[in-house]
């Protein structure tokens, strides 16, 4: 397979886990994938964001967010998250507790 080739497939299987992730699968929050897979949507928007910077993008946190979101953060949270319940906080504390910074 040809470097291009692999750069398109690859984009298009990132473009199918967004869909899942912002479309299809809103139902799961962002903590749940934070405690299963040790990263989630806001991750993968800080990646997003770090590879557009590395390519000389500006591009802040906010704006990161949004474009892979589709929308503004905050209007998703309104929109889709739920409130964690005692035992899910306390798994993403101590899975987390050493350095948490923004995932979910």
């Amino acid at each position: 397979m040809d470097n291009q080739t692999q750069i398109e497939l690859e984009a298009a299987a990132f473009r199918r886990l967004k869909q899942h992730l912002m479309q299809d699968r809103t139902d799961v929050q962002n903590i749940d994938m934070m405690n299963l897979t040790g990263f989630c949507r806001n991750c993968l928007s800080r990646w997003y964001q770090e590879a557009a910077q590395e390519r000389g993008i500006e591009m802040s946190k906010d704006q990161g967010r949004e474009a892979f979101y589709g929308m503004p953060f905050s209007e998703w949270k309104t929109k889709y998250q739920t409130e964690a319940n005692t035992e899910t906080q306390s798994a993403f504390t101590k899975a987390f507790s050493e350095n948490v910074g923004d995932g979910a």
